[in-house]
């Protein structure tokens, strides 16, 4: 009886990791999000992803995931991008920043994101067809650029790297 038990749940087991392997993205780099402690984004609370390049001469489209809920009191947000280039990167700046807005509703109110209860997911680009200016690890750190502090009913933040496919 117990070897039977045993022979059940190492199926099971199996059976959920070949399902879950099934389910990844071969193009994905890095598609992660991290959740917001209350739902309250403060400036201090500055994201950071790892993100391994192996192939400099791919391009490669980079998304900002966010999820807000239904009570979040903007049409947009701002945040700012800043990538840390790895040492052997051929760049005059080891660091660039930039800021971005993602539009989350029309001016009627009505939410653009993908609807779930409450939640509302974005997934916006930010690079399109990117090359990286070297292979090597980099650094992507993300902070809220709005003039709250903290924003409320913010989820999640993330980031997706993906190599682009062409059309």
């Amino acid at each position: 009886m117990k070897n039977a038990l045993n022979y059940i749940t190492l199926a099971l087991l199996a059976a959920i990791m070949l399902a879950g392997a099934g389910c990844t993205d071969p193009n994905a780099v890095i598609d992660t999000n991290t959740q917001i402690s209350n739902r309250n984004w403060a400036y201090t609370n500055k994201l950071k992803y790892i993100v391994n390049i192996t192939d400099a001469q791919a391009p490669y489209n980079l998304y900002l995931n966010l999820r807000v809920t239904g009570d979040y009191k903007y049409s947009n947000m701002f945040v700012l991008v800043q990538q840390t280039n790895p040492a052997n990167a051929a760049t005059k700046l080891s660091t660039i920043g930039t800021r971005y807005e993602v539009r989350l509703a029309n001016p009627d109110g009505e939410w653009l994101g993908e609807g779930s209860g409450n939640i509302y997911s974005y997934q916006t680009a930010f690079k399109r067809n990117y090359k990286f200016p070297a292979a090597g690890t980099y650094t992507f750190t993300i902070e809220q650029n709005m003039r709250d502090n903290p924003l409320r009913e913010v989820s999640d933040v993330g980031i997706r790297v993906e190599k682009a496919v062409a059309e």
